[in-house]
């Protein structure tokens, strides 16, 4: 037999009451329920997602780092960095976003999840990897995607697209170096060039 589909209205009421104070902003947008919570209750609400009856979220399916430094051509005015996870209910058939704002925009700081959901054990140190975003609590957050030496997170929008080292095998050395960037920045913006007449337009 299997499950019906809830509906998003119900599951939002149904996170509601399992979150009560803790829910800062909940919404129903193209049929999906995000919630949000406070940087201080982020692990009690993941907990409580979990367990509370009418959401039983047994697995994190997905989480990940967001910058919104750039949001809106730059018009955002809350916290920068925010960590967003999907959290799925095999038994009820349900999904809901859960998100949460890191309060230091220079050092951003969350409780990890990895002791609610093991799944985000590799997500959050994609996140710490990419974003910079520290897990308190985390038992092994290095990096997962690029090198033990790389300088800086490349997912933070004022990462430059070049990067600032490279790295290269020296054979004097035997071993391979870092060394500044040695690539002109530029910009690569298309040209649009038409004939005359280009599609009988004058």
């Amino acid at each position: 037999m299997t499950a019906v589909a809830v509906n998003p209205e119900a599951l939002k009421n149904a996170v509601t009451a399992a979150l009560g104070e803790l829910v800062r902003r909940i919404e129903v947008r193209l049929d999906e329920v995000t919630v949000e919570v406070a940087p201080k209750d982020y692990r009690t609400a993941a907990m409580l997602l979990r367990d509370a009856p009418g959401c039983q979220f047994e697995q994190l399916i997905d989480l990940c780092g967001v910058d919104y430094s750039a949001y809106g051509d730059g018009a955002w005015e809350g916290a920068r960095y925010a960590v967003v996870s999907h959290l799925l209910s095999v038994s009820l058939n349900q999904r809901v976003r859960l998100k949460v704002y890191a309060t230091d925009d220079e050092f951003p700081v969350l409780d990890s999840l990895t002791s609610v959901w093991a799944a985000a054990n590799w997500y959050e140190r994609e996140a710490f990897d990419l974003f910079g975003i520290v897990f308190e609590g985390h038992d092994d957050l290095r990096r997962i995607l690029t090198d033990y030496g790389f300088i800086g997170h490349p997912f933070r929008k004022d990462f430059p697209l070049s990067g600032h080292v490279e790295m290269r095998y020296d054979a004097e050395l035997q071993r391979v170096v870092y060394q500044p960037v040695s690539i002109e920045p530029r910009e690569i913006t298309p040209r649009i060039i038409r004939e005359d007449n280009y599609g009988g337009l004058k």
